[in-house]
């Protein structure tokens, strides 16, 4: 990140100036040099066309050879080229700057050698050392061309003019590509400085610190990612947290019943525990055993409730249901001295929902309310409708939920304080399960607790559904 990224945008960004610089210095120095000769020519042809008009009216004819020579050295200084005056043949008869012999004959000329065009660049039949413009007009007198006007200017003037074009293109070209070093910085400091940090952030989190903060002023998509991976390091880190607590809870609620099964046949084994008392605690093995298997049960319970997909839902009397679950807890009852009282709104109550599921719901709440009642108090169960909804409520008269434990009830493997003091045998996912199963139906349960009074919870499941057919 630190050597790539902004070291090949920075490289692109030379290349391309490199490029655009070559590019353009090519093409004006080219496009230029066509322009300023096109220009230069018809300028020059417009020059020689005055003058060949000049020397064509009969009126001029007898002007004398100086007074011609005055005339085209003026215009010569003035535009600074060279002018001849060539009769049809190619004799020189006239040069403004005199450099030209009298009479000399241009040699192999053709006064339509310029074809379509107006001008020819070169030495002009090698007459001169250096390149130069030549145009030509002709003179013409009673409809016969009697000569022609030749200027002549060197190409060198046109190149001055072409440098100071392209110093002109250059420095412009030079000034835009300073302003373009501020999508440099633009980059700089809106995308990369906040990416290296997201990408410090992402580093930090892969090793295992999610307590680092991904710090960033931004509100755009670099600012939203920056968020979003804080408050993805937020989340993995109350995962991590929820696994270390899960190790945990699992292993104290394991360690137990296997330290007790450990202890009791090692007991068996060196004769500590007498043939008398075998049966006894034969009996407590088997119950230590049960609970190895109820809290594996209810782990994977859980886990197939996480997976969703698994309801089988059907029509069913809720009362009934009712009934029989209370008819499991019988004998607990009658010890501690427990009774229910069933109050339903209809002698039928008929709901839609997975049968088996609910009925572990019902258990779960039970057997809390058995554990954590008062001995000879009553338990409340209640079942009617309110709107589109069946409500069934679990009531009892005992220890109740402290405020500040209200809130955690529902997570896995959490036991109050109180609970763990009552009831050793508990599991901590029994609510859990609960609330899973509730809102796999699409259902909402809620707890109201008051500390040594009691706790009441209601849940809500679907009417029974009846398809036309």
């Amino acid at each position: 990140m630190k050597k790539s990224l902004f070291l090949k945008f920075l490289l692109t960004y030379i290349l391309f100036g490199a490029l655009a610089f070559t590019v353009i210095a090519t093409l004006s120095s080219r496009l230029t040099y066509n322009y300023l000769i096109r220009e230069q020519a018809e300028n020059l042809y417009s020059e020689a066309t005055l003058i060949s008009t000049t020397y064509s009216d009969d009126e001029n004819a007898a002007l004398s050879e100086e007074i011609i020579n005055e005339q085209m050295k003026a215009v010569s200084e003035f535009l600074h080229v060279d002018i001849w005056l060539v009769d049809r043949n190619g004799q020189i008869i006239s040069d403004s700057n005199q450099e030209a012999e009298k009479n000399q004959v241009i040699p192999n000329f053709d006064p339509t050698m310029t074809g379509n065009r107006r001008y020819l660049t070169g030495t002009y039949h090698d007459m001169f050392t250096d390149p130069v413009l030549t145009v030509s007009a002709p003179i013409t007198r009673r409809y016969t061309t009697s000569g022609y006007v030749l200027i002549h200017m060197p190409i060198t003037h046109i190149l001055n003019s072409q440098y100071q074009i392209l110093n002109i293109v250059y420095i412009t070209g030079l000034i835009l590509f300073a302003l373009s070093l501020l999508i440099l910085l633009v980059f700089y400091f809106i995308v990369y400085r906040p990416l290296k940090k997201i990408t410090e952030g992402a580093t930090k989190y892969a090793a295992g610190d999610y307590k680092y903060k991904i710090e960033t002023s931004s509100h755009d998509e670099m600012g939203y990612l920056a968020e979003t991976l804080n408050f993805m390091s937020d989340e993995i880190a109350k995962a991590d947290d929820y696994q270390r607590q899960f190790i945990a809870n699992v292993s104290h609620d394991f360690r137990s019943p296997l330290t007790s099964i450990k202890g009791y046949l090692e007991a068996f084994l060196d004769g500590t525990i007498p043939p008398e008392l075998q049966e006894k605690y034969l009996i407590r093995l088997i119950a230590e055993t049960d609970r190895l298997t109820k809290l594996t049960h209810s782990m994977l319970s859980l886990d197939s409730i996480d997976s969703k997909g698994f309801l089988n839902r059907a029509n069913f009397d809720i009362n009934r249901m009712i009934r029989d679950v209370l008819a499991s807890f019988e004998m607990t009852c009658q010890k501690k001295g427990l009774s229910f009282a069933l109050t339903f709104s209809d002698k039928k109550e008929m709901v839609y929902a997975d049968y088996s599921k609910i009925q572990q719901v019902l258990y779960n709440l039970v057997d809390n309310a058995v554990k954590f009642s008062n001995p000879d108090t009553e338990i409340q169960i209640r079942t009617e409708i309110r709107g589109s909804k069946v409500f069934i409520t679990v009531k009892d008269s005992g220890i109740g939920i402290a405020k500040k434990d209200l809130g955690k009830i529902w997570d896995r493997f959490y036991k109050t304080d109180l609970s763990r003091g009552r009831d050793k045998q508990g599991t901590g996912l029994g609510l859990s399960i609960v609330k899973s199963i509730i809102n796999a139906h699409g259902e909402n349960i809620d707890c109201v607790s008051t500390q040594n009074v009691g706790t009441e919870f209601t849940f809500t499941l679907p009417p029974a559904r009846y398809d036309a057919e």
